[in-house]
């Protein structure tokens, strides 16, 4: 990372921060319709990081203004492991670590260090996110949504999801607006004397 990568994480996921010496890292509240994670780049960090602390939901608002999409650089083995702890068909972390050349206990160390959860546990929350998603982007049936996210039943979905999020997925459903409200200064003040 550089001084103005931005990393968007979706609702309920996140990663560990790491800052080398001398680094600021600046966690914002993002809309809720961001649906997945977003490498990006802004070109005046500055600014953000100024007004942050005064108006974090400003500072959020231009911050997803004025962001520019990149590609992430390269992956490491615990990133490459969430992402495909994601997906809906996790591979078994033992076969993983053997393919990769380690221990099944160092994948674990490693991920937890990234991820403050093992990958056991992220696989679950991955898993309520999906169905979190679908939850609340449209009308399928909750018993349809459990099956289509491989929980056993809709009560296992439920606990998941409150799990994850504080709600059950009924709540979610009956539920005040999910976007976030925020006002909208349009452009940061002016560089020049």
């Amino acid at each position: 990372m550089r001084a103005g990568d931005v990393l968007m994480h979706a609702p309920f996921s996140a990663h560990r921060n790491y800052s080398r010496r001398g680094a600021l890292l600046l966690n914002l509240p993002i809309p809720m319709y961001l649906g997945h994670s977003q490498c990006g780049y802004i070109d005046d960090p500055e600014w953000i990081a100024r007004l942050a602390p005064r108006d974090p939901i400003e500072a959020s608002v231009a911050l997803v203004k004025r962001w520019q999409r990149t590609t992430p650089g390269p992956i490491d083995t615990a990133d490459l492991l969430a992402s495909l702890l994601s997906d809906g068909d996790p591979p078994c972390i033992a076969a993983w670590s053997a393919r990769f050349g380690s221990s099944r206990q160092t994948v674990f160390r490693q991920f937890r260090a990234a991820y403050g959860v093992g990958p056991n546990r992220y696989r679950v929350e991955a898993r309520a996110r999906r169905a979190w998603q679908l939850i609340v982007s449209g009308p399928v049936k909750l018993a349809d949504i459990a099956a289509a996210t491989g929980f056993a039943d809709q009560a296992h979905m439920q606990r998941d999801v409150k799990t994850l999020t504080g709600r059950t997925p009924g709540a979610w459903r009956r539920g005040t607006t999910l976007q976030h409200l925020f006002n909208t200064r349009e452009d940061p003040p002016s560089h020049h004397g």
